[in-house]
């Protein structure tokens, strides 16, 4: 497995929270686990987009295994709607891809980051 030499960056991220346009905000947690079938990076990650009141409509995570998955596959998925799988490479990748997503959410809210 190739070494990913942007995991500082997305570590140095936990805790982070901001507030956008409209009382909509972001949270990212990550954290270094030991690496295991469903971790294989060694992180553990959550980047979250709620509305404003609190509701989760998209997340990014690892945090537990897909509904009727096997414990031996990465848990790596996203809650937009419906729990789709995710194919983490790294952590610059995800940071891009949620930020994406975020970017089309808020457009369609009318909201310009």
């Amino acid at each position: 497995m190739k070494q990913d030499h942007t995991l500082e960056m997305l570590l140095d991220l936990d805790g982070y929270a901001a507030i956008l346009e409209k009382g909509f905000w972001v949270k990212i947690e990550a954290k270094r686990v030991h690496s295991n079938m469903g971790k294989p990076f060694g992180i553990k990650y959550s980047l979250t987009l709620h509305d404003s009141e609190g509701n989760r409509i998209l997340g990014f995570d690892n945090a537990h295994a897909r509904p009727g998955s096997s414990t031996k596959e990465p848990y790596d998925h996203i809650h937009r709607g419906r729990t789709r799988s995710y194919t983490y490479t790294n952590a610059s990748n995800l940071l891009e891809d949620f930020w994406k997503e975020v970017e089309i959410i808020m457009k369609r809210e009318g909201i310009k980051l």
